[in-house]
C-alpha cells in the first residue's frame, strides 16, 4: 500500500486490477473522499506511520502511475463496530447502509487473511483531491 513517489508517500487503493482502477476513478471523479485501513495490517505490519492532517499523498493507479495528489483532511482510529455511516458514505463506493459497508469490508479483509471483529482498529482516512 505504501512507498514513495515524487517525494510523497504513496496511496494505492484496494486490490490491484479492476478494484484499484474503480477506486482510483472514484477519487478522480470526486465521489471517493475517504478510505479505510486496518491499523495492524496496513500500518503495524508494514512499519508505516499514520498519515497526518495536511499531508499530501500520491494516489497511484493500477498501472503504477501517479494519477493524482490528495491531501489528508482527517485521520480517525475507531473500532470496526464504531465506524460511522457518515464515514462509510464518504468512501463513495455505493453502500446503502453501514451494515453493507461492514459486510463488504469484512469480506475484503478476510480474503486478505485478516479476521475482523467489532474491536479491530480501523484507520478512517479522509482526504480531498488536490490535483490530477
Amino acid at each position: 500500500m505504501w512507498g514513495r513517489t515524487n517525494g510523497l508517500r504513496v496511496l494505492e487503493l484496494g486490490a490491484p486490477g479492476d478494484m484499484r482502477t474503480w477506486l482510483t476513478d472514484l477519487v478522480l471523479t470526486g465521489r471517493k473522499k475517504a478510505t479505510a485501513g486496518l491499523l495492524e495490517l496496513d500500518y503495524h505490519a508494514e512499519n508505516e506511520e499514520l498519515e497526518h492532517v495536511g499531508e499530501h499523498l500520491a494516489l497511484i493507479d493500477d498501472s503504477g502511475t501517479h494519477a493524482a495528489t490528495v491531501e489528508v483532511v482527517d485521520v480517525v482510529l475507531l473500532p470496526f463496530a464504531e465506524v460511522t455511516w457518515v464515514f462509510a458514505e464518504s468512501e463513495g463506493e455505493g453502500y446503502d447502509t453501514i451494515d453493507d459497508w461492514r459486510e463488504a469490508h469484512s469480506r475484503y479483509w478476510r480474503d486478505k487473511g485478516i479476521a475482523v471483529d467489532d474491536a479491530t482498529t480501523v484507520v478512517c482516512l479522509s482526504f480531498r483531491l488536490v490535483s490530477r
